[in-house]
């Protein structure tokens, strides 16, 4: 029988089927049934070195000094995302009209061309590469942070049509928004009724349990979470309480390249080239001091679109038990260097 499992971290419920996990050839959305190219030639992709001025003048790059800006020669480039989400312009306004609130759109919106190379992916670039793209977030992530209108800065990746991804070739995106999202707002409940930090509580409580855990380094464990959304879906937890991702170590960042690479090596190898979102949750910016908050990482596979059950409760509905779906991804770990 199905199982509710409370999701502790976004304080919602999760459908969970805990005696079996469909298989990878078990779920709608297959490679083998679309394509996700939406971009085919390098000649007219934006990202594509030597296609610099098909872009908005860039806002930082790791190039050779002797090269200029917005030309070709650079290893890892960002620019301001063409169709924003935000605009940086202005001042935070908010506003309140009887029943309904509202605020100006300012903020930051910046894409992230991880490669000039065009049809190389994320999961098949070499750890180098993956650590400068990790630095790269670091450096942003505290530059925007400098912003005193800046609340809350979410740093993704979307591969592949049924994640969101409009162009193929590899690249992440940066938004510094004007408000503190909720969508985990259960650290800090817990935080107050505990006095403990709930992330920390729960790698405590995996390394006991044992059957969740997918992979485990010195300073990450590798989980499928207990009340999961998604089917496969991961969360890399440090094992170091930090609130601010953009504060972590050196060798945070080395380990870190090294299970990234595991883990989106896995969707695509395994789990029929699937779609799928990285995500680095972190505390807010410029907002008081939150000791509950814990970044982490969830890597998330896109295998089923959400129903109107899942839409209407917002209640996810997961067909693949964790602690089954974790048994195939910790064999699947191994099998990849």
């Amino acid at each position: 029988m199905p199982e509710l499992r409370k999701d502790m971290v976004r304080n919602n419920w999760v459908v969970v089927a805990t005696e079996r996990a469909l298989k990878p050839n078990d779920f709608p959305i297959n490679k083998k049934d679309v394509s996700y190219e939406t971009e085919t030639s390098s000649i007219h992709c934006p990202f594509c070195e030597g296609n610099e001025s098909y872009t908005p003048p860039e806002i930082f790059a790791y190039r050779d000094e002797n090269i200029p800006k917005n030309y070709p020669g650079w290893s890892v480039r960002i620019i301001p995302n063409k169709f924003a989400a935000f605009e940086l312009t202005g001042e935070l306004k908010q506003e309140v009209s009887g029943v309904f609130s509202s605020c100006n759109g300012v903020g930051h919106h910046e894409v992230v061309v991880e490669t000039p190379e065009h049809g190389t992916e994320f999961h098949e670039f070499n750890l180098n590469r993956i650590e400068l793209i990790i630095n790269t977030f670091i450096i942003r992530y505290n530059v925007l942070l400098k912003d005193p209108r800046i609340k809350y800065i979410q740093i993704y990746k979307n591969r592949g049509l049924f994640a969101g991804a409009s162009l193929d070739h590899s690249h992440s995106q940066i938004v510094g928004l004007p408000i503190v999202p909720e969508q985990n707002k259960g650290l800090t409940e817990y935080y107050l009724e505990n006095e403990r930090c709930l992330l920390c509580d729960i790698i405590e409580q995996e390394c006991m349990y044992k059957k969740r855990i997918v992979y485990e380094t010195e300073l990450f464990l590798v989980i499928c979470p207990y009340a999961s959304r998604f089917s496969y879906e991961m969360w890399v937890l440090p094992k170091e309480h930090r609130e601010h991702f953009g504060d972590i170590s050196e060798n945070e960042v080395k380990e870190l390249s090294v299970v990234i690479k595991k883990a989106t090596s896995v969707i695509v190898d395994c789990l029929n080239n699937a779609s799928y979102n990285f995500i680095i949750n972190t505390s807010s910016v410029n907002t008081p001091q939150n000791p509950s908050d814990h970044w982490f990482v969830e890597v998330i596979p896109r295998l089923i679109v959400p129903s109107a059950l899942e839409v209407s409760t917002g209640y996810y509905i997961n067909p693949a038990a964790p602690e089954v779906s974790a048994e195939l991804l910790r064999k699947e770990f191994k099998n990849i260097d």
